[in-house]
C-alpha cells in the first residue's frame, strides 16, 4: 500500500494544471520520428483481471523485474482517470536493432511472491505496456485446467517475451508481444524459494502501412476479441419500429385532437360545459396550468437535464467532427469533464429562468439545489467507489492531487458558471403567460382507472424509449464495461435522436390520456413517465452483469453498479426534461386553439 501511495503521489505531481487543460483542448498525436540506433522507450503500465476491466493495478505491484529507481511518465488527466500509471521499464529497445534472448533481470522469489503470481495467473491477469503510444498487451502467465480425470491444473509464468515491432521509414507503426515459441516457467509444486531469469527478444519488421493508417492497424490486431460490427439489420429494424410507432402516435393523436377541438368549439356556441356528456380535457382548463408542488426541484431537474442533453450531444458531435483522438487513453473522459464544467451555465439559466416564470422567489436556494442535484449523488457514489479501489490498491483510485484538481475545476468553473447562468436566467425571465386563467380553488379530480395510474404510465413511457435503444445499449455496455472499442458514432447519433423523439411523442400521448381523464396533475407525471427509462436502463445493467459479463469481485461490482446507477439517473434527468418540454408545448397548443369564455 505504501508503494502504491508513493506511486500515485508522484504521478499527480507530474500533472500541472496548464498541461492538463491544454491536453483537454487539443489532441496529442504522439508523432515521433526515430533514427537508427535511437533508444525507444517502453513503459510498463498496469495489470488486472481480464474479465474485470475497471480493476487494474500498477505493473510493479507484482513481483516482476523492476528498476531500483522508478521513473514515471507525465500523464494527462484523461489517462489518470482511465487508471493509467506509466513507468519506464528495464527493457532496452533500440530502433531497428534486433535482440535475441537478452537477459532482463534475475529474480529470487519467496513463497509468498510465488503465491501472488499464481493467484494473478489463475485470475487471468493481463499486462499492458506502452511503446510510442501503442498499447502492448499479453497475459502474465499460462494456466491449463481440465475437469476430466485425471484432473489437470498447471500454472506457468512467462519468463520470456518476444517483442515484434513494425516500422515504416522513421516511424513506428505497430508493436505486439508474443509467447508463441516460449515455454512457461512452471510454478507448480513450489515448496521453497525459487530463482528465475527474465529474458526478452526484439524483432523489427518493415511495413508499407503509413503512419496515418496506424490506427486501422491497431484495430485490426487487437489483444481483446472484436465482436462490434456495423449491425445494420438491427439498426434498420429498430428504426422501422420506431418510425411506425411515431407515425401511429402522431396520426392517431392528431385525428383525436381535431375531433375534440371541433366538438368542444361547436359545443361552446350553444351548449354549457356541464351539459356535455364527455367534457374531457376542456373542463380542466382552469386548473391545467396550476403550478405543481416542489417547483424549485422541478426547475432544477429541467436545468440539469438540459445540461446533460447539451453535454451528450456535444460529445457525439465532437467525435463525429474528429476533434480529438478517440483511440487515445482517456480522451473522451477529458472532453466530458471539460464540457460538463462549461455547460453548467445551461443548467443555471434554464432552472432559474423557469423558476422565476413560475413565481419562485427563493432564487439562491434554487441555484444551490440545481448545482447539487447531480454533483451530490455523483460525489457520494464516487467516494464509495474510490474508497473501495483505494483499499484494494487499484490504479483506478484517484490520487489526492487529482481529486483536488477536479474539485478546483468545479469550484472555479462549474459552480461560478451555474451562478452566472442563474443570474442571466432570472433577469431574462418573463411571465408564464398561460393560455387559460387559473382559478383559486382547485377542481376535484375524479377517480382514475388503473390503466391511467402513474405506475402504468411510467411503465409504458419508460419501456418504449428503452426498446428503441436496447440494441445499441448492449454495444455501449460492451465498450464501457468490456474490452470492445466503440467507433460507430454516426449510428449512435441516430439512435440518440430516435430516443429523444420517442420520448417526446410518448410523453405527449400519455399527457393527453391523463388530461382526458380530467386529471390536471401533469407536471411531475410528464417527467416521471418518460424519465422512468432510467429505471429500465438500470435493470438492464443488472441483467448485463449477471448474464452477459464475467465480471466478479467487490472492486468491479461496486464500480459497475455505482456508475450504472449514475447513468440511469442521468437518463432520467435528460428524458424527463425532453418529456416535460414536449408535454408543455402540447398543452399550450391545444388550449390556445380552444375557444373559451
Amino acid at each position: 500500500m505504501l508503494f502504491s501511495f508513493i506511486l500515485d503521489m508522484y504521478v499527480l505531481h507530474s500533472l500541472p494544471v496548464l498541461f492538463v487543460w491544454s491536453t483537454l483542448l487539443s489532441p496529442i498525436t504522439g508523432d515521433k520520428r526515430y533514427k537508427k540506433d535511437d533508444a525507444v522507450l517502453l513503459y510498463v503500465n498496469k495489470v488486472g483481471p481480464y474479465h474485470n476491466p475497471q480493476e487494474t493495478y500498477h505493473y510493479y505491484q507484482l513481483p516482476v523485474c523492476a528498476p531500483t529507481q522508478i521513473r514515471h511518465k507525465s500523464l494527462t488527466l484523461g489517462e489518470v482517470l482511465d487508471g493509467d500509471r506509466m513507468a519506464e521499464s528495464m527493457y532496452k529497445i533500440t530502433f531497428r536493432v534486433n535482440v535475441e534472448r537478452e537477459p532482463l533481470c534475475h529474480l529470487k522469489l519467496d513463497l509468498n511472491q510465488v503465491k501472488e503470481l499464481r493467484q494473478a495467473i489463475e485470475e487471468l491477469y493481463y499486462f499492458e505496456f506502452v511503446l510510442d503510444d501503442i498499447p502492448i498487451r499479453g497475459f502474465v502467465g499460462y494456466m491449463e485446467e481440465s475437469g476430466f480425470l485425471p484432473h489437470i491444473h498447471k500454472i506457468g509464468l512467462w519468463a520470456h517475451l518476444d517483442f515484434n515491432i513494425e516500422y515504416n521509414d522513421d516511424r513506428i507503426i505497430f508493436a505486439n508481444v508474443s509467447v508463441r515459441d516460449v515455454k512457461p516457467f512452471s510454478l507448480d509444486d513450489v515448496t521453497e524459494p525459487l530463482s528465475l531469469t527474465h529474458t526478452y527478444s526484439v524483432r523489427w519488421f518493415p511495413t508499407t502501412v503509413t503512419y496515418e493508417r496506424r490506427g486501422d492497424r491497431l484495430r485490426d490486431s487487437s489483444f481483446f476479441p472484436k465482436s462490434l460490427e456495423i449491425h445494420w439489420l438491427s439498426i434498420i429494424n429498430s428504426m422501422v419500429l420506431v418510425f411506425l410507432l411515431l407515425g401511429f402516435v402522431v396520426i392517431i393523436l392528431m385525428r383525436v385532437l381535431k375531433s375534440d377541438l371541433a366538438r368542444y368549439n361547436l359545443d361552446e356556441e350553444g351548449t354549457d360545459d356541464m351539459e356535455q356528456g364527455d367534457n374531457g380535457w376542456k373542463i380542466i382548463h382552469t386548473d391545467v396550468f396550476r403550478f405543481p408542488p416542489y417547483r424549485s426541484l422541478l426547475c432544477a431537474v429541467l436545468g440539469v437535464g438540459s445540461q446533460f442533453l447539451a453535454l451528450g450531444t456535444g460529445i457525439i458531435v465532437m467525435v463525429l467532427l474528429g476533434m480529438f483522438n478517440v483511440h487515445r487513453h482517456g480522451a473522451i473522459n477529458s472532453a466530458a469533464i471539460l464540457l460538463y464544467a462549461l455547460t453548467c451555465c445551461i443548467s443555471g439559466y434554464v432552472s432559474s429562468n423557469f423558476y422565476r416564470q413560475m413565481g419562485g422567489d427563493r432564487w439562491v436556494w434554487n441555484i444551490v439545489l440545481t448545482t447539487s442535484l447531480f454533483s451530490a449523488p455523483f460525489f457520494f457514489t464516487w467516494s464509495v467507489v474510490n474508497s473501495v479501489h483505494w483499499a484494494n490498491g487499484s490504479t483506478q483510485a484517484l490520487p489526492a492531487t487529482t481529486i483536488l484538481l477536479l474539485l478546483t475545476v468545479w469550484l472555479l468553473v462549474g459552480f461560478p458558471l451555474t451562478v452566472i447562468g442563474g443570474i442571466f436566467g432570472k433577469n431574462s425571465a418573463v411571465n408564464f403567460e398561460a393560455p387559460c386563467r387559473t382559478k383559486n380553488i382547485a377542481r376535484e379530480i375524479p377517480a382514475q382507472p388503473w390503466y391511467k395510474s402513474a405506475p402504468v404510465h411510467m411503465a409504458i413511457g419508460g419501456f418504449l424509449p428503452f426498446s428503441a435503444i436496447s440494441v445499441e445499449l448492449y454495444y455501449i455496455f460492451a465498450t464501457v464495461w468490456g474490452r470492445e472499442q466503440y467507433t460507430l458514432y454516426g449510428i449512435l447519433f441516430i439512435v440518440f435522436a430516435i430516443l429523444l423523439s420517442v420520448g417526446a411523442c410518448i410523453s405527449v400521448a400519455l399527457t393527453y390520456f391523463q388530461l382526458s381523464g380530467e386529471d390536471y396533475r401533469w407536471w411531475w407525471r410528464s417527467i416521471m413517465s418518460t424519465g422512468s427509462t432510467g429505471a429500465f436502463i438500470f435493470l438492464y445493467s443488472v441483467f448485463y452483469y449477471w448474464r452477459r459479463s464475467n465480471m466478479s469481485g467487490a472492486v468491479q461490482t461496486v464500480e459497475f453498479f455505482g456508475y450504472s446507477f449514475l447513468t440511469a439517473y442521468v437518463f432520467f434527468l435528460m428524458l424527463g426534461t425532453v418529456s416535460f418540454t414536449a408535454s408543455l408545448r402540447f398543452i399550450r397548443y391545444i388550449y390556445v386553439n380552444l375557444k373559451m369564455d
